[in-house]
């Protein structure tokens, strides 16, 4: 536990509602999956002895990352923070990584889709302390209260899975998908592994055993296709997706993630295929991106940026 006292500490006082004795507490938290991978610097910011916000970072070389071991991030916030509070929140934490010899905040933004009310307020900011934005992704999502229209391919994969009598299960044990149709396919495709060993994503599951689910295609017992899910209140994240060399084939994707789409997933807000990007977003694959919009997906996008840390100051002539 860290506690740090800010320099402007009327400010500070502003935000607490001139709470007797405020304090600013930064913990610092753990992951215990990547800890053999990054210099773990994930943040916990208290008021009192409220959590109002986190941040899940590593440290490299004199700069602190949005934790590059993680898809989405950035810092989040307590929905009951304003404007304002957000600056001052951000600012403390700019001078707490200033005052641990850190030169530079490299920061991802986290998508839209995950926040359940608006939440532009680090985007400003970013505009405000003149960050440097060094990436900006897609994502290929579909809004399910809007009826997704399917294109003529995703159809005709689809009747050609039903003529397969291709069926799909919900497992709770993820080696075989992992083991069998990801790992495999990865090796071959793109001389690469899984972000996340089967190890890794067995122990995340075990903890989140209601977020992380995941969907097998099987054809006469065989498993051929699959998708881990990760699921909050209104997203469904398709992780991963992988499947055997049969899948346009006999349709085993298009079946699956159609499955999904209007049974499983039904009733939330969101159905995200993550992004199609290679060279830090520069490019985009383009078959995959086709085979997303044919579900009716369509593009939002992530920012990353580079926040000189000296530049924390700029947040105090905000509100005039």
């Amino acid at each position: 536990m860290h506690k740090y006292k800010p320099e402007n500490k009327a400010l500070w006082d502003s935000f607490v509602s001139k709470a007797k004795n405020a304090t600013f507490l930064f913990q610092r938290d753990f992951m215990g999956y990547h800890q053999d991978r990054f210099e773990d610097y994930s943040l916990m910011v208290y008021k009192k002895e409220k959590l109002i916000a986190v941040l899940p970072a590593n440290a490299s070389d004199k700069r602190v990352f949005s934790h590059q071991g993680l898809t989405y991030g950035g810092l989040l916030f307590s929905d009951m923070l304003k404007l304002k509070d957000v600056s001052v929140c951000l600012k403390l934490v700019l001078q707490y990584f200033q005052s641990n010899g850190f030169a530079y905040l490299h920061l991802k933004q986290l998508p839209t889709i995950y926040s359940p009310i608006p939440n532009d307020e680090l985007q400003y900011l970013m505009f405000v302390l003149d960050a440097k934005l060094l990436g900006r992704e897609t994502f290929s999502v579909l809004k399910l209260d809007n009826k997704p229209k399917l294109s003529k391919d995703r159809v005709a994969g689809k009747k050609r899975a039903i003529k397969q009598n291709l069926v799909v299960k919900e497992e709770k044990d993820l080696a075989a998908f992992w083991n069998n149709i990801l790992i495999p396919n990865l090796a071959e495709k793109h001389q690469a592994k899984p972000v996340h060993s089967l190890e890794e994503i067995t122990y995340l599951k075990t903890k989140f055993p209601n977020n992380i689910r995941q969907f097998n295609v099987y054809l006469e017992d065989v498993l051929v296709a699959g998708t881990t899910i990760f699921e909050t209140k209104q997203v469904a994240h398709s992780q991963y997706i992988s499947a055997n060399v049969d899948k346009n084939l006999i349709g085993s994707l298009d079946f699956l993630h159609i499955h999904l789409i209007e049974k499983v997933f039904k009733d939330k807000m969101y159905f995200d295929f993550g992004t199609s990007n290679t060279n830090q977003g520069r490019n985009i694959n383009a078959g995959l991106q086709y085979w997303k919009e044919g579900f009716g997906a369509r593009t939002i996008t992530q920012d990353f940026y580079e926040i000189d840390l000296s530049s924390a100051n700029k947040l105090d002539a905000l509100f005039i």
